[in-house]
């Protein structure tokens, strides 16, 4: 009796099918998705700081200097494409 007492405070039901470690496991995989939102964000953010940099510099110091920083553009992109290729939002 006290095992089904303690089950409907926490509740859950007794033979209901739902136990806690499901429970658990879809708060890690909510986890998972905002670290993998927050990791695709950081490399746009750096990819866009490098793009606003490069303008900078092509206007107001040197040309070269402002297409060398634009050539890291795609190189931030593709790392992160690489890095994030094998995660999965649907987990």
């Amino acid at each position: 009796m006290q095992t089904t007492q303690t089950f409907k405070r926490n509740g859950v039901e007794p033979g209901s099918g739902s136990n806690h470690s499901s429970a658990e496991e879809g708060g890690s995989a909510r986890r998972d998705v905002s670290s993998l939102n927050i990791a695709k964000s950081l490399f746009i953010f750096a990819a866009g700081m490098s793009f606003l940099f490069s303008v900078y510099l092509w206007f107001m110091v040197d040309k070269n200097q402002g297409v060398f920083v634009g050539l890291w553009v795609p190189s931030i992109l593709s790392l992160g494409g690489l890095l994030l290729a094998g995660k999965d939002e649907s987990r």
